[in-house]
């Protein structure tokens, strides 16, 4: 039954096997500086700039306006979190 259950989940995509890469660095990078462009409506959201890995490193990647999902008011920005002994990581931002 329990293996009838997994691969029902599995079919269904309720079971999400991939985890996104995470990379440890001691020193956070500073966030670049830069002009944010003008707001094409008041329905836009600033989505800030945040860092992606890209081949064994973060890379910044700059902010935009973005439009809400449906049902969706609050963009959190992404953070530096730290794990002891490993260093400092990219927590992404996501939508809420």
């Amino acid at each position: 039954m329990l293996r009838f259950l997994l691969a029902f989940a599995l079919m269904a995509g309720v079971v999400n096997i991939s985890h996104a890469q995470v990379i440890y660095v001691k020193v956070q990078p500073v966030d670049p500086v830069y002009t944010r462009p003008v707001q094409p409506s008041p329905a836009h959201v600033w989505i800030g700039g945040e860092y992606a890995v890209h081949e064994n490193s973060y890379q910044w990647r700059p902010g935009y306006w973005a439009l809400p999902p449906q049902g969706r008011r609050a963009w959190v920005r992404g953070r530096w979190s730290t794990r002891p002994g490993a260093g400092y990581y990219w927590k992404p931002g996501y939508w809420r």
